[in-house]
């Protein structure tokens, strides 16, 4: 049985088996092992790890601690709570064409930003301005609330990791912004220009370093903290940057409590901009999928981030995060009560429990379905969300049924 338990409640002959941090950022060569010292123990708690997931049937009990199911669904329940606040924001309807331009702004941003991350690796002269129409569109495609370019962010080839990532966390940031509300067009096209050379100085690190399949040695991680101050160092000096977008790259890994990098400032000593910043790019890496870990779905990963807050995030930061892009975002598949499966079309801000859903698979009679569309916020609809699922238990890919109409 798989349960949580606080760092401070462990004991040797325990068996760890999730750390529950992002994976990169801990101090152990596994992620799941059998505590067989007191320094092991000792190790988690100095990593600032506020729980950790054990297997009774692997190691020792914790006799009072809750089991995993438990933990989540009442940290879900809690999300819930915070994320279905209204806040009147309209809702637009699927449209297929958005969904064509959304491809087509997430290509170009792609090519873009690859084409200016090459000059940085290369060590040429570049001017990041000629990214400004490419940022414009994704704003635009933003302010129209419409979710599915952030839906397409999701899809990571490995040889171009890099430069999709980028976009995401433009787009991410956007949306972010936007949401919380108080900026200008003209700012969110900066911090839109700050999201998506976030990482620029990973393109002077180390192909062997920057793209190994494993985890980093300690000294490769010492290098690898080194993209933001090369990043920094580039950017300063080339042409098109804002001090806005500066402390986005420069402040995106630092945490709330002072854990993160390169300064390891905390709390309001990082910009606003920095301390969101720092919520997109973990949400956007732990749902990516990578050599070294799997890709979490959308709301298992709001889940992690809502738990780390108050430590690694500011905490109204992070519900505001939750609202702007939904419980359930678009392209994530759910379980309704009536047993049939349906991937999220569009959210309601005011009501992000029942979004517009395209129902393609009974998962009882484990049958195909024609696609169809429903509202289950209509006052007329009988059926609720349940949960959600991950597609590949199901041989699923949510995203195609995102992009078509559907045929009845």
């Amino acid at each position: 049985m798989i349960k949580r338990v606080k760092s401070s409640d462990l004991k040797v002959g325990m068996y760890v088996h999730d750390l529950n941090v992002p994976w990169l950022e801990h101090g152990f060569v596994r992620n799941r092992f059998l505590i067989e010292n007191e320094s092991q123990i000792e190790k988690i708690v100095q990593s600032d790890i506020p729980e950790v997931l054990i297997d009774t049937l692997k190691g020792l009990d914790a006799t009072n601690a809750p089991t995993a199911k438990e933990a989540d669904t009442a940290l879900m329940n809690k999300m819930i709570s915070v994320a279905t606040a209204p806040n009147g924001s309209p809702v637009h309807l699927y449209s297929e064409s958005r969904w064509a331009e959304s491809r087509q702004i997430h290509a170009d941003a792609v090519m873009v930003v690859g084409n200016v991350l090459k000059d940085v690796r290369f060590g040429r002269q570049v001017d990041v301005r000629q990214a400004s129409p490419v940022v414009s569109h994704i704003t635009d495609a933003i302010l129209g609330n419409d979710g599915t370019l952030v839906s397409l962010c999701r899809i990571k080839q490995r040889d171009t990791y890099t430069f999709q990532h980028s976009v995401s966390i433009s787009a991410l940031m956007v949306t972010f912004c936007n949401s919380m509300g108080g900026f200008t067009e003209g700012d969110l096209l900066d911090i839109g220009l700050g999201g998506l050379f976030h990482d620029a100085g990973k393109l002077r690190i180390p192909d062997k370093i920057l793209n190994k399949p494993g985890k980093l040695t300690e000294e490769e991680f010492a290098i690898m903290r080194t993209h933001v101050s090369e990043g920094l160092k580039f950017l300063d000096s080339s042409r098109g940057l804002s001090d806005t977008a500066l402390r986005i790259v420069g402040e995106h890994h630092e945490r709330h409590d002072g854990t993160g990098y390169p300064k390891g400032i905390s709390r309001n000593a990082i910009s606003l901009l920095g301390q969101m910043a720092s919520i997109v790019d973990v949400y956007d890496a732990i749902t990516s999928k990578r050599v070294y870990h799997t890709a979490l779905e959308p709301s298992d990963a709001l889940k992690r981030i809502f738990e780390w807050s108050g430590r690694h995030f500011e905490d109204t930061l992070v519900q505001r995060f939750i609202k702007a892009i939904g419980i359930y975002p678009v392209g994530s598949l759910v379980h309704l009560e009536s047993g049939r499966l349906a991937v999220v079309l569009r959210t309601h801000s005011d009501n992000m429990l029942q979004p517009l859903v395209r129902i393609v698979y009974n998962a009882t009679d484990k049958a195909k379905l024609a696609p169809q569309d429903i509202d289950l916020a209509a006052p007329n609809c009988q059926d609720r969300i349940v949960g959600y699922e991950i597609p590949s238990n199901w041989g699923i890919d949510p995203l195609q049924f995102v992009g078509k109409v559907p045929t009845n």
